[in-house]
């Protein structure tokens, strides 16, 4: 998604922005001028830190900027190690509202498609903004969807940034392109609760 469809969902994007610290209202629902100024005051935090830590492509920019404060670090951190070896890789995905969630699980089962998620929404870390796939790119084949080659970049890739946990690594479900920052709790269920409450979970 983009960072202004982000704002569509005013609940859950007043959600997104209490947790990090933007906005310590009520969460009603209602964009007013305190959602305006916190919505501001994210924008201006967000471009400070692509100040200090680089910009990348437009696609990336663009799914970079739904991301938390934190999680924009570490995705620009991520991408500046991708520069220094030069390799085309280019984040594809970042945050997704719940109905973004629940739209992509659907297709492969209610819709037509192939599964892309496990996850419906509220139960994938992308729903909490802490989470981005990436896309690997040649100049021959464009985009490369084979494992081997997600699998070889994620094996090197936490010895540079140690904040960051990579789905190749996980037990079941290994999801290769997906990385997320580390969260306060390795259960989704418990970070949802705290996103929801609007409480901070990074």
């Amino acid at each position: 998604m983009s960072y202004q469809l982000l704002k569509k969902d005013i609940i859950f994007y007043q959600r997104f922005l209490k947790s990090n610290g933007f906005y310590p209202y009520a969460i009603d629902g209602t964009w007013g001028p305190k959602t305006n100024q916190a919505d501001a005051d994210f924008v201006a935090n967000s471009a400070a830190i692509a100040t200090q830590y680089g910009t990348f492509d437009t696609r990336s920019e663009t799914n970079i900027s739904t991301l938390v404060p934190k999680a924009q670090v570490a995705a620009r951190q991520f991408l500046k190690v991708v520069k220094d070896n030069n390799l085309d890789i280019r984040i594809i995905s970042g945050t997704r509202t719940y109905a973004e969630q629940d739209a992509l699980y659907s297709q492969g089962r209610t819709k037509s498609g192939s599964i892309v998620t496990y996850a419906k929404g509220g139960q994938s870390n992308h729903n909490f903004g802490i989470a981005w796939d990436i896309g690997i790119f040649n100049a021959q084949q464009g985009y490369i969807t084979t494992d081997a080659n997600y699998i070889a970049f994620g094996a090197i890739i936490l010895t540079f940034i140690t904040t960051i946990e990579w789905g190749g690594n996980w037990h079941s479900n290994k999801d290769y392109p997906h990385y997320q920052l580390k969260a306060v709790s390795e259960s989704v269920a418990a970070i949802r609760a705290l996103f929801e409450a609007g409480i901070v979970y990074v």
